[in-house]
C-alpha cells in the first residue's frame, strides 16, 4: 500500500464512535435512544461498511472492495444529510445534560482519539469521503483499460463523486441559511422576513441612493438576494438595544426588475445603476470601480436567473455616458418605466453569470418567462406587483 492507502486502511480500522460512545451510551442509558440516534445516525452501518471494504484493502483487491462498497453509499447519504442536525442535537443535550457532558469529556480523554473533541469524530466519516474520491481517481489514472479492474473502479469514481458533490451541496445550504440567520438578527423587528425557503444570500453593502429632486446623495444599506434587493437604514446609534440593528425599508423583487448600467465604464471613478420596477425606480451609485463592478455583475446575474427570456440588463455606449447631475429622472417610490426614447442601449449578451453562494442547479428552473413590459404593461400590472415598503 501507498501512503494515501495505510492512511485510510488506518482510519478505518480504528473503532471510534461506534464503540466508545455509541454502544457505551446504549448500555447506560444516559441519553434516550431517539436522541441518541439523531446525533450518530447510521454511523454504525457506515462503520460496517468500511470494516469489509478494509478486507479488501488488505488483501490488494482494491476494484472488488470498491464495487460492493459503492452500493452501501446510501447509509452515507442519511448520515451527510442529517449531520448538521446532528450538531445541533449534540450542542443541545450537552447544554442541559449534565451527565451527558461528563461522559463525553471522560471518553474523549481516551488516547485513542489523540484529543480529538466529539464534534471532530462525527467529521471523520465525511473526510473518508475525500479520502476515498483522491485514491480511487489516483488509482484509475495509474489502471490500465485493459485491467480487470478498470471499470470497478470507474463505477467506484463515479459514485463517490456524486456523494462528494452531494456533501458540498449541504455544505453550501448550510453556509446560505447561516448567512439568512445572520442577515435576520441584523434587521430590527420581526416585520422583514429574510428566511424564506429557495432563497439564497448573494451579497450586501453600502450603496449611495440618488434621490430625484435633486437632494443629497443617501447611502443605505442593501442585501442581495436570490429573489430581492432589500433596502435598509442604520438604526439610531442612540438605542438602547438596536444601536447596531438596520430597519428594513424597501423589498424590491427581481423577477419584475430592469436593470441598466448608466454610467460606470471608466477606470477608477464607480458608476451609477438603474433599477426600474413596476411601482418603483432605483438610482444606485457607487463610487469604488471594484465594488461598482461586483454589485452590477451579480445583480444582473440573479435578474437573469429570475427572467431567463427577458431583455432586462442593458448598458449605454461609452459616448452616451451623462454626468450624475443630468440622470435619468427616477422616482424611489414612484412608477416610472420609460426613459428617454432617444438614448441608444446596446442589449448585454446573455452570458450566464455564476451566481455565489448558490450551485446552478439549485436554481427556480421553473419561474415564468416574462418579457420587459412597456408602459401601459406597467400600469396595467402595478395593481398586483410591486417593491414592499416595510
Amino acid at each position: 500500500m501507498d501512503a494515501e492507502e495505510q492512511k485510510i486502511s488506518s482510519s478505518i480500522s480504528k473503532p471510534g464512535n461506534t464503540k466508545y460512545f455509541v454502544a457505551i451510551l446504549k448500555a447506560k442509558g444516559t441519553l434516550r435512544q431517539d436522541i441518541t440516534e439523531s446525533i450518530f445516525s447510521s454511523i454504525k452501518a457506515i462503520h460496517s461498511v468500511n470494516q469489509s471494504l478494509l478486507v479488501h484493502l488488505e488483501n490488494g483487491d482494491f476494484g472488488k472492495g470498491f464495487d460492493l462498497f459503492c452500493p452501501q453509499l446510501h447509509h452515507y447519504n442519511v448520515f451527510v444529510d442529517n449531520i448538521y442536525e446532528a450538531k445541533k442535537v449534540l450542542w443541545i443535550h450537552l447544554k442541559k445534560n449534565k451527565a451527558f457532558r461528563r461522559f463525553k469529556k471522560l471518553q474523549e480523554a481516551r488516547p485513542e482519539f489523540h484529543n480529538h473533541k466529539l464534534e471532530d469524530l462525527l467529521q471523520l466519516p465525511i473526510e473518508r469521503i475525500e479520502q476515498y474520491k483522491r485514491l480511487l481517481e489516483e488509482m484509475t489514472a495509474h489502471t490500465s483499460p485493459d485491467n480487470p479492474e478498470s471499470q470497478q473502479l470507474s463505477r467506484a469514481v463515479a459514485a463517490v463523486e456524486e456523494l462528494h458533490q452531494r456533501i458540498q451541496n449541504n455544505t453550501r445550504r448550510h453556509e446560505n441559511h447561516l448567512q439568512l440567520c445572520r442577515v435576520q438578527k441584523l434587521l430590527k423587528g420581526r416585520k422583514t422576513k429574510v428566511l424564506a425557503a429557495g432563497r439564497w444570500y448573494i451579497r450586501e453593502g453600502w450603496l449611495k441612493v440618488v434621490p430625484s429632486k435633486g437632494a443629497d446623495v443617501k447611502p443605505k444599506m442593501f442585501f442581495l438576494f436570490s429573489d430581492m434587493l432589500l433596502q435598509a437604514k442604520p438604526c439610531s446609534a442612540l438605542h438602547p438595544t438596536d444601536s447596531d440593528k438596520f430597519a428594513g425599508q424597501c423589498a424590491y423583487p427581481l423577477r419584475e426588475c430592469s436593470l441598466e448600467k448608466v454610467f460606470g465604464n471608466t477606470k477608477g471613478k464607480g458608476g451609477l445603476l438603474s433599477l426600474t420596477f413596476p411601482k418603483a425606480k432605483l438610482l444606485l451609485m457607487s463610487s469604488n470601480q471594484e465594488d461598482f463592478n461586483d454589485w452590477y455583475k451579480r445583480l444582473s446575474s440573479a435578474v437573469r436567473k429570475l427572467q431567463p427570456m427577458s431583455t432586462v440588463v442593458f448598458q449605454q455606449k461609452d459616448s452616451d455616458q451623462e454626468p450624475l447631475s443630468s440622470a435619468p429622472d427616477g422616482h424611489n417610490l414612484q412608477s416610472s418605466s420609460s426613459g428617454n426614447p432617444s438614448r441608444k442601449r446596446n442589449v448585454v449578451s446573455n452570458e450566464r453569470g455564476e451566481l455565489a453562494q448558490r450551485p446552478a442547479a439549485e436554481w427556480d428552473s421553473s419561474a415564468p418567462k416574462r418579457l420587459k413590459q412597456s408602459t401601459s404593461d406597467h400600469s396595467s400590472e402595478a395593481s398586483t406587483s410591486s417593491c414592499i415598503i416595510l
